[in-house]
């Protein structure tokens, strides 16, 4: 029938049956669906559940940060085999695989500024690249670079950086590294996912979700006059905060500025977990540091842990002391427990205040082999410690397959740069020929040479490794030194060239005296009774001419130390933020580097023939021996 224009349908009995039918079907299967997805959605959290209660060990979390860090390493895990797998297929093919990565990546940089300088759109092979581009040195980049750090865009990568790291190469002097978003990609899904995934591999006892003392801090950044970030590119707070999870440092631990301070809340946190399961930094001296820390200041530590506050001495602010102390309470039994452990002294410490401590994760290789080994003969004697990867400023290069394995390798990663070799007794040419991955040979010594994703091209920045095997086509190497690298405690990387030129400008302003002699030692090297304070420093030992250079005061001593920030930023940096200790310098008798020659050359292998004063000492007793020796001794 039609109303007001409508035609209204009735609906006749077998029509409303059918209807009503439909509906019927419609709510049984949506009461069925809902069933369903109710019990695979318990099943999911049921599993989810069981898995994280045998993966966990109580540590401090909350259901939050469990449930978060549970997440992060599912996630992580999955990556990281997938990265791994591909890894070891991609070693099986390395040199077709370098010579994707490198043209793919001229082709991309070709309409920049510097690939039209060097004709990238011209080069179609691997070895076409080698013959047109020269090998190159930071001094080839530094106009190109002055002008990223002036805001100019596609000079040398069409995309932008993300960050100018500082660094002292082989000169020592601060040098910019332009970085670009990739590369930091690159070295978390092909260095941080691989080598967990190798982790987890290799010692399973690491697969669980207890807290991590995560031992870094936050940087002191500046900026470029393009508003580019400009810094250390080494894991930090402000980069890692989808990581707090993992750690026992409280997020406001990572805002303390100041390194000793920073490092007594990494310190007290960790305490107060005892089921820690890992400890983890950057390089092995920052482990020992924390350690030498705890030897001197657990007292303290335990009666902040006993009464549940935070050091009112501590020099942070009220804000973040207000936020710590709220997650502080007090527990007796623990600080009871940590006492008797420390009363007994610190060999195997770590394992003895922390029993479910599975593995110590840092760099130990070269100049950090000697903070490594006192970690494992000492503090973590008992616990694996783990080099994981093989990285410098410029980006990724290596991963260690291995963390058994004491005598530190790494697999070089052929999608992460295009690697040439110098063999090492050609090293003093500016152009010698160059090896690719397929033809270097076991045994053989090299300095590396390396192109970035980032626009590096040929650059050769100083590491000399040695190819101790092969995984498919691709090199296992050890890394044997840096060329002129000198002192490096805390990653800042003094050459033996700058030291020496700001020690002799120093010393030409003191006041009848010149320079006879001088070595240098890192603060490890100096036995426990010698010591000066937890944080690593440089002892620095000086013959001078007149015997009477004894009374020369601490203020003409101090200027070596404010020299030497002035030559080397990142030796400033780490001063400033306590990271590194001021200078201990000891004026030792005349003749005693005569003394120190006859002593070396009686308990080394050396002959006199070849003999040379260490600039940088290396053995204990060598270090006593000169000590023995000082007429006074100077803190700067």
């Amino acid at each position: 029938m039609s109303y007001d224009g409508r035609v209204v349908k009735y609906l006749t009995s077998k029509d409303y049956a059918l209807k009503r039918d439909e509906v019927i079907n419609a709510r049984w299967i949506f009461r069925k669906s809902l069933r369903v997805a109710g019990v695979l959605t318990g099943a999911f959290v049921g599993c989810m559940a069981i898995d994280m209660n045998i993966k966990s060990a109580n540590s401090n979390h909350t259901f939050g940060s469990l449930v978060n860090h549970y997440f992060a390493t599912t996630i992580l895990k999955g990556i990281g085999h997938f990265q791994e797998k591909r890894l070891q297929y991609d070693c099986y093919k390395a040199t077709s695989v370098q010579e994707k990565i490198l043209l793919q990546r001229l082709r991309a940089n070709a309409a920049t500024d510097y690939g039209k300088d060097h004709k990238f759109s011209e080069i179609k092979s691997a070895e076409m690249f080698r013959k047109s581009h020269p090998l190159t040195r930071y001094a080839h980049f530094q106009p190109y670079i002055t002008r990223l750090h002036q805001g100019e865009q596609n000079v040398l990568t069409k995309d932008s950086p993300v960050i100018l790291a500082v660094t002292s190469g082989t000169s020592g002097h601060s040098k910019l590294i332009p970085m670009i978003k990739k590369q930091q990609t690159n070295f978390m899904l092909q260095g941080v996912a691989v080598s967990y995934s190798v982790m987890r591999g290799k010692v399973p006892s690491t697969r669980n979700l207890q807290k991590d003392m995560k031992i870094m801090f936050t940087p002191k950044w500046q900026t470029s006059p393009a508003n580019i970030p400009v810094g250390p590119n080494s894991s930090s707070p402000t980069t890692s905060k989808h990581m707090l999870a993992f750690y026992s440092t409280p997020k406001a631990g990572f805002e303390i500025p100041t390194e000793p301070e920073a490092l007594y809340v990494h310190l007290l946190f960790a305490l107060k977990d005892k089921k820690l399961g890992m400890i983890e930094a950057n390089f092995a001296s920052l482990v020992h540091t924390a350690f030498v820390a705890l030897e001197l200041n657990w007292r303290q530590l335990i009666d902040d842990i006993e009464y549940g506050r935070v050091n009112p001495d501590l020099n942070i602010s009220e804000d973040i002391r207000e936020k710590l102390n709220s997650l502080m309470e007090p527990d007796t039994a623990r600080a009871r427990m940590l006492k008797k452990e420390f009363e007994k002294g610190f060999d195997r410490i770590a394992k003895r205040i922390w029993p479910l401590l599975k593995i110590v994760v840092c760099v130990d290789t070269g100049t950090f082999e000697l903070y490594g080994k006192e970690l494992r003969q000492k503090y973590c004697n008992g616990v694996c410690l783990y080099s994981p990867l093989y990285a410098a400023t410029e980006g990724l290069l290596g991963v260690n397959c291995d963390p058994w394995n004491k005598n530190r390798t790494y697999l070089l990663h052929p999608r992460s740069m295009f690697y040439e070799f110098i063999p090492i007794a050609d090293t003093d040419k500016e152009q010698p020929e160059t090896l690719l991955m397929g033809e270097v040979e076991q045994g053989g010594v090299y300095e590396m040479v390396i192109s970035t994703v980032s626009g590096l091209w040929r650059y050769r920045f100083g590491d000399v490794v040695k190819i101790v095997d092969f995984n498919g086509q691709c090199p296992i190497v050890e890394f044997m030194y840096r060329q002129g690298q000198l002192l490096n405690v805390h990653g800042e990387k003094i050459s033996e060239d700058v030291f020496y030129k700001t020690l002799v400008d120093t010393v030409s302003s003191w006041p009848n005296v010149s320079l006879v002699d001088y070595c240098c030692a890192e603060s490890i090297m100096a036995s426990e009774a010698d010591r000066k304070g937890s944080a690593p420093y440089y002892m620095v030992f000086l013959e001078l001419s007149e015997e009477k250079a004894g009374t020369l005061g601490t203020k003409q001593m101090c200027m070596l130390d404010q020299n030497l920030q002035e030559s080397s930023y990142p030796y400033k940096s780490f001063r400033q933020k306590r990271g590194i200790g001021p200078m201990v310098i000891y004026v030792v008798k005349p003749g005693s580097f005569q003394e120190l020659r006859k002593f070396m050359l009686e308990n080394t292998t050396a002959t006199a023939n070849q003999f040379k004063v260490p600039r940088v000492l290396k053995r204990k007793d060598a270090v006593s021996f000169m000590i023995e020796r000082s007429l006074c001794c100077y803190r700067t």
